[in-house]
C-alpha cells in the first residue's frame, strides 16, 4: 500500500508485512546475518552432571538442540564440529547420519548417573533421539545418538549443509544453533 505523504510517498508495505508476521527477504536476511562461523567449538567443563534430556525448536534463524543438564552450577563442557562421517566413541563403529553436513556433538555430561549407573537419558548407540523430530525443520536433517563414553555423550546432528553454528550455555542447559543460511 501507498500513502501520499506531503510532497513524497511512503510505502507502507514493510509495516504491514511486518504486522502480519512477514517479513521482506532483505530485512530477515539483515536480521538473521551471524558471525558464528562453521569452525570446531569447544570449551572445557568445571562441572558435569548427567544429562537429563535433549529437546529441539526452530526460530525464524536457525534450528536449535538443546542438552539439560540439571543441577550444573558452573560451565558444561563441549566439543562441536563437522566431520566427513560420525563414528561411535569408544567402538569406532560408523554411524549413517542423513544430510549435507554432519555435526558431532560431544558434552561433558554422561547418558548416565556415574554413582548408580542408571540411565539418566535412554538413548541407544546408533539409533535416533529418543523423542526428537526433526521432520519439517528448515537446517536439521537427522539425530544420531553415538555413545556416553568416559563421562561424555556423543550426539550426530545431521544438517541441510555445513552451515554456522553456536554453542552457548544458559542455566543448566547447553545450546547448539545452527544458522539457517551463511
Amino acid at each position: 500500500m501507498l500513502v501520499l505523504a506531503g510532497a513524497g510517498l511512503v510505502s507502507t508495505a514493510g509495516a504491514a508485512s511486518a504486522a502480519t508476521g512477514h517479513a521482506d527477504k532483505t530485512g530477515l536476511a539483515e536480521a538473521c546475518s551471524s558471525a558464528w562461523g562453521s569452525g570446531t567449538k569447544s570449551a572445557t567443563d568445571s562441572d558435569s552432571k548427567p544429562l537429563k534430556n535433549i529437546t529441539t525448536s526452530q526460530s525464524t534463524c536457525y534450528d536449535r538442540m538443546v542438552f539439560d543438564v540439571k543441577g550444573v552450577s558452573g560451565k558444561i563442557g563441549y566439543h562441536v564440529g563437522y566431520v566427513a562421517t560420525f563414528h561411535q566413541d569408544g567402538s569406532g563403529e560408523q554411524i549413517p547420519v542423513k544430510g549435507g553436513g554432519i555435526l558431532q556433538i560431544f558434552v561433558s555430561a554422561p547418558s548416565y548417573d556415574p554413582a548408580t549407573t542408571k540411565p539418566t537419558y535412554a538413548a541407544m548407540a546408533g539409533k535416533p533421539l529418543p523423542g526428537v523430530k526433526v521432520t519439517g525443520y528448515k537446517t536439521f536433517t537427522d539425530t544420531k545418538f553415538g555413545a556416553s563414553f568416559e563421562g561424555q555423550t556423543q550426539i550426530g546432528l545431521g544438517v541441510r549443509a555445513r552451515l554456522p553454528f553456536r554453542v552457548h550455555q544458559s542455566g543448566d542447559k547447553l545450546i547448539v544453533d545452527v544458522a539457517h543460511n551463511w
